[in-house]
């Protein structure tokens, strides 16, 4: 600093970026600088307690987040216990809780076609699970996830007959299982195919039940899956069987020992094949798509009666046909024969009609006590107190006899009389815990070529002259009463029934069933003969 001068103002020099200013301005400068340093020093503080502030709100949020997830996972339980393992994995596996706002629970799930299952069948189960778990609830509301969010965490397969509870997106490659190993905990359960679909470990060739009503399906499935590369055996393999019969776990258990054997797999269910189509169309990427189904080595297609619209029936055709054209294995489920599908196109129908078809039929009494004692030594692993007598497993084997899912349901009711009760499980106790599954038994389904076949063979005459032009009278009245009972003990309508019958107007079916009720009435040994054709075809 230079020294005062009584000439004029003292200057400052204390660096050169201070030099030639006066005093008055460094006193300002000084204070100022003061100022500054102390806005400095309260903003700070200011941050360090907003955020103090912050971290109860944070922990509070993260506490309700952790909250709303428990009471989540404490409904699935519940769906769990009440429907059965089955039914919750077909059904609830995918659905997921998005958020919770003004006492409105937003749950979402992967496609249109599972959102308006739930909402037609399971809303009010659903609304009542929730309400009883999440505090303060008072409705739910169903949404389709965004397709960029399913394409970034692939979803678990719905599996019908044999559940599982949802994993996690797979990271990477899925870890191979070992043989001997013990069974995987719920995040190791899965296996992806080639097209990313989940497929369930415990769905395996040998946690299948073999009986007298699905051998041959059994058989045929095995032998496709051993087969190499490019063998194929039996091809297409169509198997049809009523639900809960075992169709899905035969078909899950052919991709994953395909799939064990280094062959390029893919499993689709019927809704997963058409949500993948449409959002390759939506992305501009159905080439890829197309080209990616063409480079495998097996295709297996569960539930094929309700892929839906024209588009994607030509394409799953296309498909077929150009795999067994390149000799890659097609194995293909539905819940009737080939033929009936009605809603598939006829060249589809006549592609699935000309391979292997096999049918699993009804459960018999010995396999549905098989099918039980294993679901219940199942239960006992995890409830080691839980104890079955194997009167009551033959007890409800005898009167549950509709499907393996309704076992399935029988086996979890009675360990939940089982354990909320704390007393052992009686034959009383069972008939009290399967009461409403126990139903009377539905006649039998009777099909059109069936009623052709045996009408012929009772008036005989061949099936082909039924469905000919011939108008002679050997051939007239057989081919109406066949018409008849076709109006009688099936669901078709007579477009669908003239079809059936060699192509003819539904007007003709409407004339000859009038005709056979009119000659019934007047015609008591018609009216008998009649009536025992139907009970044959209903036994």
């Amino acid at each position: 600093m230079t020294g005062k001068n009584s000439s004029g103002p003292v200057r400052l020099a204390a660096d050169g970026s201070g030099a030639g200013m006066t005093e008055e301005m460094g006193q300002t400068m000084f204070e100022r600088r003061r100022m500054d340093e102390t806005v400095e020093v309260v903003s700070a503080l200011s941050v360090v307690v907003a955020v103090e502030q912050a971290r109860p709100v944070e922990r509070e949020s993260v506490a309700l987040q952790a909250s709303s997830a428990e009471a989540w996972d404490r409904v699935r339980r519940r769906l769990r216990a009440e429907l059965g393992e089955d039914v919750f994995s077909s059904w609830f596996a995918r659905v997921e809780l998005g958020n919770i706002v003004d006492g409105v629970a937003y749950l979402t799930v992967p496609t249109r076609f599972l959102k308006s299952w739930l909402e037609a069948h399971y809303a009010e189960r659903l609304r009542v699970n929730c309400m009883a778990e999440l505090p303060g609830l008072n409705g739910i509301i169903l949404s389709v996830r965004p397709v960029s969010r399913e394409l970034m965490q692939q979803p678990a397969e719905i599996v019908p007959l044999r559940g599982r509870q949802p994993a996690p997106a797979p990271a990477a490659e899925p870890k191979p299982v070992q043989p001997g190993a013990a069974p995987a905990e719920a995040g190791e359960r899965d296996l992806v195919d080639a097209c990313g679909t989940s497929l369930d470990r415990r769905m395996n060739f040998q946690a299948f039940i073999v009986g007298k009503s699905n051998q041959l399906a059994f058989a045929a499935a095995e032998r496709i899956a051993a087969a190499p590369a490019g063998s194929s055996p039996y091809n297409p393999l169509y198997i049809h069987a009523g639900v809960g019969l075992g169709k899905t776990h035969l078909l899950q258990a052919i991709a994953q020992e395909a799939r064990s054997q280094g062959k390029r797999v893919a499993y689709f269910t019927a809704d997963r094949f058409m949500y993948g189509f449409v959002a390759a169309l939506k992305s501009q990427t159905a080439l890829a798509f197309k080209e990616k189904l063409r480079g495998i080595d097996l295709l297996v297609v569960d539930d094929v009666q309700f892929i839906q619209g024209k588009s994607i029936q030509q394409e799953f055709g296309h498909t077929i046909n150009a795999l067994i054209d390149a000799g890659k294995q097609i194995v293909v489920a539905g819940d009737r024969m080939a033929n009936d599908l009605e809603a598939l196109d006829e060249r589809i129908r006549s592609r699935l009609g000309g391979g292997l078809v096999v049918e699993v039929g009804d459960l018999d009494e010995a396999l549905r006590a098989k099918i039980l004692g294993n679901r219940l030594e199942t239960l006992q692993a995890a409830h080691p107190n839980f104890q079955v007598h194997p009167d009551v497993i033959a007890y409800v084997a005898r009167v549950v006899a509709t499907n393996g899912r309704d076992l399935d349901g029988a086996a979890n009711r009675l360990l939940a009389h089982a354990t909320l009760s704390g007393q052992p499980v009686s034959l009383e106790t069972a008939e009290a815990a399967i009461r409403d599954l126990v139903r009377t038994r539905e006649p039998r389904r009777v099909k059109i070529e069936d009623i052709q076949k045996l009408v012929a063979t009772r008036y005989n005459v061949s099936r082909a002259d039924i469905l000919s032009e011939r108008r002679t009278a050997a051939v007239v009245k057989p081919r109406q009463i066949a018409m008849y009972l076709a109006k009688a003990l099936t669901p078709r309508s007579l477009p669908e029934i003239g079809r059936r019958f060699g192509g003819r107007d539904h007007t003709t079916v409407l004339h000859a069933v009038r005709k056979i009720e009119k000659a019934i009435a007047e015609d008591r040994s018609l009216h008998d003969e009649v009536d025992l054709l139907k009970r044959m075809l209903q036994e």
